[in-house]
């Protein structure tokens, strides 16, 4: 079975071509994709709806519109972002013998974009593209914390789904969680995602000083007490340092 879908396909292959060949009409795209001249043009009103495209008034021909610029910036952001954590990934998960999380916040929710897996006998489940909450998740609350008001005002109005009894369900607990979060710089969670799980979480910045991402250490909380817990910390604010120094960010988080 094929899940294709020959629409997307298209309207891809027609971003692809107006990359190759800025500034040409609705016929000549029609005839690089392979496709009839309707078709071709319900594709690009579509695309220029979305700013995806731009149509030139005067000429009437076609290319790229800012927002692909935007997604083409994220794309580059992120590869670029993964490149540069992954030794230092291999270095926390060394030192910790833990599961070592990259994520990124995706509108309201989180999603894992690098994964270094423990070696331990007993360890979590993890999954590189795996999405989550932001309300709940080491990683995934310290990016709420630092995420644009509008973000946090969608997720604080909105349903607090309980993962389990240790989920923060309440809105005005979870706004004083966050506060604390940016005051601290760290955030430790403990089976507020999953039952029997520890997570602890650092930002990482790009050079403009933005949190981009969170790098996080998790585990069975069974191999977590008081001098894990402040040793984890400790290390997860100096891998977020070190990968936010090599993003070009200059004044570190305190370890």
């Amino acid at each position: 079975m094929s899940y294709t879908i020959t629409s997307v396909d298209r309207a891809i292959d027609l971003l692809e071509a107006l990359a190759e060949h800025p500034d040409i009409g609705v016929t000549r795209l029609a005839e690089l994709i392979g496709s009839t001249k309707s078709h071709a043009f319900r594709l690009l009103h579509t695309l220029e709806q979305r700013g995806y495209v731009l149509k030139d008034p005067a000429t009437r021909n076609y290319r790229l519109g800012y927002r692909s610029l935007y997604v083409g910036e994220r794309a580059r952001d992120q590869a670029s972002l993964i490149k540069t954590a992954q030794p230092i990934m291999d270095g926390l998960a060394q030192a910790t013998g833990e599961n070592v999380h990259l994520v990124v916040r995706e509108q309201a929710r989180s999603i894992c974009i690098a994964l270094k897996q423990s070696q331990a006998h007993l360890r979590l489940y993890a999954e590189v593209g795996r999405h989550g909450p932001l309300h709940a998740g080491g990683g995934s609350t310290l990016l709420l914390a630092h995420a644009p008001k509008e973000i946090q005002a969608a997720v604080l109005d909105g349903p607090l789904p309980s993962f389990t009894p240790a989920t923060v369900t309440e809105a005005g607990v979870l706004r004083e969680q966050l506060t604390r979060i940016r005051q601290q710089g760290y955030h430790v969670a403990l089976e507020d995602l999953d039952d029997g799980a520890f997570s602890i979480a650092a930002p990482v910045r790009n050079h403009r000083g933005e949190v981009i991402a969170s790098i996080s250490v998790a585990g069975p909380i069974t191999r977590l007490d008081a001098v894990t817990t402040d040793r984890h910390r400790h290390l997860a604010i100096e891998a977020a340092n070190d990968i936010s120094r090599r993003l070009g960010f200059v004044d570190q988080v305190p370890t």
